[in-house]
């Protein structure tokens, strides 16, 4: 790796699905892994593209029951480009004598490109150098251009460029055997000389996906119109290009595409759309020019600078990766879409595609530098509240109950079956209780209000999906007479190891501790939402969802009389009964395991349960620590009539932290935030450990079914927040600094309320600059040191006990020519 570069110089088979995840390009509509061109899937190669939202409903037979799932759809493959020499074969990487070879992503400009220098087993020598993108500046194109250099030989050069729409969902090994066709062919054309189009439609969603893939040919940098033979099934369509090339002459293919879909806006047909599309689209290098640019705007929004004294850890760069990945799965094209932010991106087919709670991770960032972006992501889980009401009413519940796995509609797409890779048994999935995915939303509904100030969204969507999830948590809620207190049962918490008590007849977990305090917080926050509303929307939107005032008085009530388990006098029990389960013996199983994260398959494939055990798959009650201050913590918990002093902290993080697998992406990520701010050796070493936790595949071959985007942008958020001690709390912008000491300096550029702030933090200062513009003033402050911001203003605090010293920078007036 280099300061930019993501640089892979030898081809290795067995590491093709991880790096196709990492060197995947996409601009929030679209994005494609970055496979080889030359081959279609087979056991090394997945040359996969998706659509953000693009979803599809197929059944299987499993074990006598009928089981249907919503997948994320693998659309037709428009990266095939392959070459044969004379009447040789077509070749791949895989059937040559590979020379040299350099595979490369450029983050500054989000392009990747391939340089293969090859003999066949005729002795001819060939070199391939490929550029690629998908325009970040226009969402439905892409391209590919591809130079062919015929380094000691002459003779018949033959060129494929295909669409080929025969692909189906076969990139995670434990799904392949559930239904996998979902795509039916619709139809073929070539609407010119040097254009083919292919047009496919879901087969239950009946969404139609028009390509149209343009290709040219220079010979020498000269246009050239050799013969082209097309060839075609009902769900292929492919040129053959034959050109006669002489000893050192260089062919260059341009390979120029458009994506379409009959949902896409402001078009009368996709085909059409995609024909035209391509048809004005300019050369390559155009589209290559006006998409770097975009890049590099979106780098002087969303860069973040670090100074650091450990080099071998390269963290600029791995935190560009996360940001670069990020940024593919959702940036302003995503806005006009109705599409969520999913857990994997747009990567893979891993978790089919589905939207969790990982917004949570995810949305803190995007909202300090898009929060137009936010905003579209939070609408998304508004339209689908009327599904959310449904789900509660069929439960005889109030208000909304949001799915743990969300799709194209609000409905619960979690799986009711799942497959244990290491006993290859298919067994009932729980993990649909977890309902503190409402909470989570709101949370999230909450954090975009204090950051951005927008009335308007609160006004017309953010309020009306606040007090339905509130409701929901009422009518949950049961009252326990003896100790006069409520009870949240039958649900689960983030753990996801525990889904029921052991020999329990069914799922499900009494009073988790982090679900029953998130519920009292929103409680409390869903009365602060009323007070935000002025009389008459308050009135009329009471009215609309027949809120009454003795549902209000719940909300008090049960923000002040949630049940909270605890054992051993100040751990708070992950759940009730917690404390009866076995203590697991760690030590042995990691030396009878290679890997232990996944805990539950291991004991599963030997008749045991971990719901037996002390034993967590990720962080549950300290999740609490990482989405709340010391503060709000202590005021939540005397709320409920419950101590809170400051030995809880330490004492929980060490009781849960020695009890965690870490069998999520994002257990090290919370842990590594809840050690930090608790300044605590091991922190730092968690931080780079989620932040390289895709580039070296911690899980074992799960990053090549797509990335874990709650991680990559969790790592990412503890520079932002938990590094700097941003909190936007009570309409004041908090900092309280502590870098670590392997890092210097953190250079930042967020939006807050209207304002464009720069921030830099040293070992001594704390400096935020705002940029020229007209906006309201701001409050901001350090450790009860306010300042109240002008547009145009600059303060500088000196940071209390500042860290060893270390290198310190001077705040910069502009990041604009300093990308990232």
């Amino acid at each position: 790796m280099s300061e930019w570069t993501l640089t892979y110089d030898a081809y290795e088979p067995a590491g093709e699905g991880l790096r196709e995840a990492l060197t995947a390009l996409g601009n929030g509509y679209f994005v494609t892994r970055g496979a080889v061109a030359s081959t279609p899937a087979d056991e090394v190669h997945y040359p996969g593209t998706y659509l953000a939202g693009g979803y599809n409903r197929l059944t299987t037979q499993i074990e006598g029951r009928t089981i249907e799932n919503e997948d994320l759809v693998n659309l037709p493959n428009w990266l095939l480009l392959r070459i044969r020499i004379d009447d040789g074969p077509w070749l791949t990487p895989d059937d040559v004598q590979i020379l040299a070879y350099r595979h490369e992503l450029d983050l500054r400009a989000g392009v990747a490109t391939r340089m293969v220098h090859f003999r066949d087993a005729e002795g001819r020598t060939t070199r391939w150098f490929e550029r690629r993108l998908v325009s970040m500046a226009e969402a439905h194109l892409a391209g590919l251009e591809v130079t062919i250099r015929a380094e000691d030989w002459s003779g018949r050069l033959t060129i494929e460029s295909a669409i080929d729409g025969r692909v189906t969902n076969a990139g995670v090994a434990r799904y392949r055997a559930l239904s996998s066709r979902h795509l039916e062919p619709v139809r073929t054309d070539e609407p010119d000389a040097d254009t083919i189009l292919l047009q496919s439609r879901f087969r239950q969603a009946r969404t139609e996906v028009a390509l149209a893939a343009r290709t040219r040919i220079y010979l020498d940098e000269r246009p050239v119109s050799p013969p082209r033979r097309t060839v075609g099934e009902p769900d292929l369509i492919a040129h053959e290009i034959a050109i006669d090339v002489a000893e050192g002459a260089d062919v260059l293919v341009e390979k120029v595409v458009a994506l379409h879909t009959s949902r896409d806006v402001a078009i009368s047909e996709a085909g059409l759309a995609a024909r035209d599309a391509v048809a004005h689209a300019g050369r390559f290098g155009a589209l290559l020019d006006e998409h770097a640019l975009a890049w590099r705007h979106l780098w002087d929004d969303c860069g973040i600078e670090l100074e650091s004294d450990v080099d071998h850890h390269q963290l600029p760069m791995k935190i560009r990766l996360s940001i670069f990945h990020l940024l593919q799965t959702v940036s302003h094209h995503s806005i006009p879409l109705d599409s969520g932010v999913p857990a994997r991106g747009w990567h893979g087919e891993a978790y089919r595609g589905h939207i969790f709670w990982d917004e949570l991770f995810i949305l803190p960032y995007l909202t300090f530098r898009i929060p137009a972006l936010t905003r579209a992501l939070l609408k998304y889980r508004y339209r689908r509240l009327p599904a959310a009401r449904q789900l509660a009413r069929e439960s005889g519940l109030r208000g909304a109950m949001f799915p743990w796995q969300s799709g194209s509609s609000g409905r619960e797409e979690s799986q009711r079956l799942h497959l244990n890779p290491r006993s290859h048994r298919w067994l009932p999935d729980e993990t649909f209780r977890q309902r503190h995915i409402g909470a989570a939303i709101a949370y999230n509904v909450w954090q975009y209000y204090e950051i951005t100030d927008d009335h308007e969204f609160m006004y017309f969507y953010g309020a009306e999906l606040f007090l339905e999830i509130a409701r929901f948590w009422v009518s949950v809620a049961t009252y326990d007479a003896r100790l006069e207190r409520y009870d949240i049962k039958g649900v689960m918490g983030p753990d996801e190891f525990h889904t029921a008590y052991p020999d329990a007849g069914e799922g499900g977990l009494d009073n988790n501790a982090y679900t029953n305090v998130m519920v009292a917080w929103l409680l409390v926050r869903a009365l602060d939402v009323l007070d935000s509303l002025p009389d008459e929307r308050r009135r009329k939107l009471c009215e609309q969802i027949g809120l009454t005032v003795e549902e209000i008085e719940q909300f008090d009530e049960l923000s002040r009389r949630l049940k909270i388990p605890f054992h051993d006098h100040d751990i708070i029990s992950q759940f009730e009964g917690y404390e009866h389960l076995l203590e697991f013996d760690w030590e042995g199983a990691r030396g009878r395991y290679d890997d232990i994260q996944r805990l539950d398959r291991i004991l599963e494939a030997e008749g045991d349960s971990v719901n037996r055990y002390k034993a967590s798959k990720q962080a549950d009650v300290l999740m609490l620590f990482y989405l709340f201050s010391a503060d709000e913590l202590r005021q939540l918990f005397e709320r409920l009539g419950y101590p809170f002093d400051a030995s809880t902290i330490p004492r929980n993080i060490d009781y849960y932290l020695a009890r965690t697998s870490h069998g999520s992406t994002l257990s090290l990520m919370v842990h590594g935030w809840v050690l930090s701010r608790a300044t605590r050796p091991g922190s730092f070493e968690m931080f780079v450990q989620t932040v390289e936790a895709d580039l070296r595949d911690i899980q074992g071959g799960t990053t090549a079914e797509g990335i874990h985007l709650g991680a990559m942008a969790g790592s990412v958020d503890i520079v932002q927040r938990c590094y700097t001690g941003l909190e936007p709390r009570g309409g004041v912008l908090h900092f309280n600094p502590s870098l670590p000491q392997q890092i210097d300096c953190l250079r930042m550029r967020i939006r807050y309320r209207r304002q464009l702030l720069d921030v830099v933090v040293d070992r001594e200062r704390l400096t935020i600059t705002s940029r020229r513009f007209t906006a309201l003033p701001i409050t901001v402050a350090y450790r009860g040191q306010f300042r109240e911001m002008s547009p145009g203003d600059s303060y500088s605090f000196r940071l209390i006990r500042p860290l060893p010293t270390g290198a310190i920078c001077a705040p910069r007036r502009s990041l604009i020519d300093q990308p990232g």
